[in-house]
């Protein structure tokens, strides 16, 4: 990791030391720069996020590689975060990294179209590869994840606000995360993952879960005890009552193929 993004992680982790979300008060100074409005982002999403009867959203990065217009669109969004202050632990701020993130996932993509899979050409992945201008400093996507977003807030929202591109991540939504709703939102992005059967499904032998749960389980509680607790606070009743029937981890499992809206088209029969 590059030392000029560690220097700009340390100084946010001192100022502002891990806990979650908005607990806080805002700073008006830092709340000013931050790019507020991310209408962009939302209207470009909106346009090329697909929704699925499987309950997994799909992108269309091939339209989207074809828009010079809406790629331009997507490089000015993403170039707005280059000089703005991120530091300040606030839900503006998490909203912020989380979009970058996705904005600079999904523009990585589209630069490498057609790929089947996020990983496509690396031996582990892009994500220390991948940098983007933010804050006044360069950082990687692997920095974004792990040295910002859950380094400084620390909650396990942090992973269903950013999207892998991958069939296993938690949904990229349809809109922008936004301060104003984003308890809501990451709420409801929780529920929608761990009720679906790629963030958890129920077997004879016990439950079949995410890697998810198993590469940050020390975000979900440190153990496979919490992390049960954690699924049991979001699953819906039917499922929840599985869950305890027979709340043991037997496996982990996660499909890196492209979250790419092609898919859906080669199914759909004539």
């Amino acid at each position: 990791m590059r030392a000029v993004a560690l220097s700009l992680v340390a100084l946010a982790a001192c100022l502002f030391p891990a806990a979650g979300l908005a607990d806080t008060a805002p700073k008006p100074a830092a709340e000013t720069q931050v790019p507020a409005e991310h209408a962009d982002w939302t209207r470009l999403l909106k346009t090329y996020v697909k929704a699925s009867s499987d309950g997994i959203t799909r992108v269309d990065y091939a339209g989207l590689a074809a828009s010079q217009k809406d790629r331009s669109a997507l490089d000015a969004y993403i170039e707005r975060f280059a000089d703005a202050d991120l530091s300040a632990k606030t839900d503006a701020n998490f909203a912020a990294w989380a979009n970058l993130y996705n904005a600079v996932t999904v523009r990585h993509i589209v630069e490498r179209y057609p790929v089947k899979s996020i990983r496509d050409g690396y031996l582990t992945g892009p994500w220390k590869e991948v940098k983007v201008q933010a804050g006044g400093s360069e950082v990687s996507l692997d920095a974004i994840e792990h040295k910002i977003m859950r380094k400084i807030w620390g909650t396990p929202e942090v992973h269903y606000a950013i999207n892998c591109a991958s069939y296993s991540c938690p949904n990229l939504p349809a809109k922008a995360w936004e301060a104003a709703t984003l308890k809501q939102d990451l709420d409801a992005a929780a529920r929608a993952y761990i009720n679906h059967p790629r963030g958890v499904t129920v077997t004879s032998r016990g439950l079949n879960v995410s890697e998810i749960y198993n590469w940050f389980e020390a975000d979900f509680g440190g153990s496979k005890d919490k992390v049960v607790a954690h699924l049991l606070q979001y699953a819906e009743p039917e499922l929840a009552a599985k869950i305890r029937a027979n709340p043991k981890i037997v496996r982990y499992q996660y499909d890196w193929s492209l979250n790419d809206a092609a898919k859906l088209k080669k199914t759909v029969k004539p």
